[in-house]
């Protein structure tokens, strides 16, 4: 099993941009797993790691429901922001400046074959990653990600997530807000649940900005705690 993941950090890229690298990164695994098969090769199969930050977009997953974009094509054109349909699980998402995206392109079956258990360690990373900011954050019952003051009328969401899997092989993940402009939310539903509010980690410290590349390497060293992974850096290809 090859737990070595190949980490970059795209910078600020555009959204579809971004997606079609992860498409392409997505397909060479899952063609080198179908060569393995019908060979019976035994071609090591990568795992990629990117982070990026995207310009305004406001993503629909395929069980999404348009309902939940609050705005049509004209103010969404006034606001700066794109709008796309994808083809992850989930419902519909923003991301924008001041946001850490992070998109693990693995292949499962050199970790474990377990999307649940997936999902659960990414909300682990960020939920110790916010730890040593000193928040408490935690898991919320049939909502997947990461909040905080679950189960009181405060209750406020920092990190979306959602995935894509096939042939074990993930692709999307999870966005945490950092420096986010949180008026954005307030054009969606976000994710489908209506009458919760969403969080930046500056809001909740008090701070007019938190260093983004400091949050990441918090992320990053718990990321290879969990999956007993071992990240490699690489330059930038897209």
């Amino acid at each position: 099993m090859n737990k070595k993941v190949i980490l970059q950090d795209l910078g600020f890229k555009d959204y579809k941009q971004t997606w079609d690298f992860q498409e392409t990164l997505f397909k060479e695994i899952v063609d080198l797993k179908i060569r393995n098969r019908r060979e019976a090769a035994n071609l090591e199969t990568p795992n990629h790691f990117l982070f990026v930050e995207h310009p305004h977009v406001y993503t629909l997953g395929k069980s999404g429901d348009m309902d939940n974009l609050l705005v049509d094509e004209k103010m969404l054109q006034k606001k700066g922001a794109k709008f796309y349909k994808i083809n992850r699980g989930g419902d519909i998402t923003y991301h924008g400046p001041g946001q850490i995206v992070g998109y693990p392109i693995l292949d499962l079956d050199n970790f474990f074959t377990d999307i649940h258990k997936y999902l659960r360690f990414l909300e682990e990373m960020v939920i110790l990653t916010l730890a040593e900011y000193g928040l408490k954050a935690e898991r919320s019952d049939g909502e997947t990600g990461v909040w905080l003051d679950v189960g009181t009328p405060f209750a406020r969401k920092i990190c979306a997530m959602g995935v894509r899997a096939s042939r074990w092989v993930t692709m999307h993940g999870f966005a945490l807000n950092i420096n986010a402009d949180l008026g954005y939310f307030d054009l969606m539903i976000p994710c489908g649940i209506k009458d919760k509010a969403v969080t930046s980690l500056n809001v909740e410290l008090g701070k007019k900005e938190v260093d983004m590349d400091e949050v990441k390497q918090k992320l990053l060293h718990h990321f290879e705690t969990l999956f007993e992974a071992e990240l490699t850096k690489q330059k930038t290809e897209v």
